[in-house]
C-alpha cells in the first residue's frame, strides 16, 4: 500500500482528467493520498475533493501567498481546520528563492500556522525553500506537534537537526532525477521511520516523467528508487513509509 502525502489534486492543471487520474492512482497501489491546500480556496477545494474521493486534507497559505493572510483568511483556516477531513494544517513555510511575498510578511504567517498546529494538535506540512535556518528557527520556537519537511531539499546538517527533533522528511520527484545524487545519497542514509514520500503533483514529475504533469500514480516510482537506495523490495518501502505516514497524520 503506497500513501503519496502531499498531492495537489485540486490543481487545474488535474482538472481536465481527475477521475482518471485518482483511477490510476488506485490501480498503482496508492491507498492514501493527502491534498494540502496552498491559499484559502484551494483549503476549501482540497476539503470537498476529499469528502468526495475518501482523501484526506490540509489546509494552509503556501509562502508565495502569506500576503493573503490576513485575521480574516486565518480565521477561516481555523474553522477549515476542524473539519472532520482535515489532517494537517499547511503547506505553509518560507520561500527565498522566489520571495513571492515579502520576507518578514512569510515570517509571520508561517508563525501562524505553527501557532495553529500546536493549538489544534494537528501537523504541520513545510515548505522550505533556501530558508532552513528561519525555517528551523521558527519550529523549534513554535513546537508543532509534528513537523513534515515535504519535499526535502534541505542539506544534511538540517536533515540531521530535524531527525533529532523528530520531524519527518517528505522525499518525491527529485529523487529519481539525474543530477540528485547528493539528495540520494542523503536519502540511503536516513532513519526508515522518519521517511515519507509524496508526488507533490502537478510539479516536479519523476523520471522517466519529467517535465510532464506529475500525478500520484507516479508516487510508485519514488518508492522504487528509494527501494533500490535502501536495497530493499518496494513493497517493503511502500509499507514503511504508509506506516509512518499514518503516525505522522493520525490516519486510521
Amino acid at each position: 500500500m503506497l500513501t503519496d502525502t502531499h498531492a495537489h489534486l485540486q490543481h487545474p492543471r488535474l482538472a481536465p482528467d481527475l477521475p482518471e487520474v485518482i483511477a490510476r492512482s488506485r490501480q498503482a497501489g496508492v491507498a492514501r493520498i493527502i491534498v494540502p491546500g496552498y491559499d484559502l480556496p484551494s483549503s476549501q477545494a482540497a476539503i470537498a475533493l476529499a469528502r468526495e474521493h475518501g482523501l484526506s486534507a490540509a489546509v494552509g497559505v503556501h509562502p508565495h501567498d502569506a500576503s493573503t493572510l490576513d485575521d480574516a483568511a486565518l480565521a477561516q483556516i481555523r474553522r477549515l481546520a476542524q473539519e472532520p477531513e482535515v489532517v494537517a494544517i499547511g503547506e505553509s513555510g518560507l520561500d527565498y528563492h522566489y520571495d513571492h511575498s515579502p520576507r518578514l510578511v512569510q515570517r509571520a504567517a508561517f508563525e501562524a500556522h505553527a501557532a495553529l498546529a500546536r493549538e489544534l494538535d494537528l501537523p504541520l506540512i513545510v515548505h522550505s525553500r533556501e530558508a532552513s535556518d528561519d525555517v528551523m528557527a521558527i519550529l523549534a520556537s513554535a513546537a508543532p506537534p509534528r513537523v513534515i519537511l515535504h519535499c526535502f531539499s534541505g542539506d544534511e546538517a538540517m536533515a540531521a537537526q530535524a531527525i533529532g527533533r523528530g520531524y519527518y522528511i517528505g522525499l518525491a520527484g527529485p529523487l529519481t532525477f539525474q543530477n540528485a545524487a547528493g539528495l540520494r545519497a542523503l536519502a540511503a542514509g536516513l532513519p526508515r521511520d522518519h521517511v515519507l514520500i509524496e508526488t507533490d503533483c502537478p510539479y516536479l514529475a519523476p523520471a522517466p516523467h519529467r517535465g510532464q504533469r506529475n500525478e500520484p500514480a507516479y508516487v510508485a516510482l519514488v518508492a522504487q528508487r528509494l527501494a533500490d537506495l535502501w536495497r530493499v523490495d518496494p513493497a517493503a518501502v511502500a509499507d514503511l513509509t504508509s506506516a509512518n505516514a499514518a503516525h505522522a497524520f493520525a490516519l486510521d
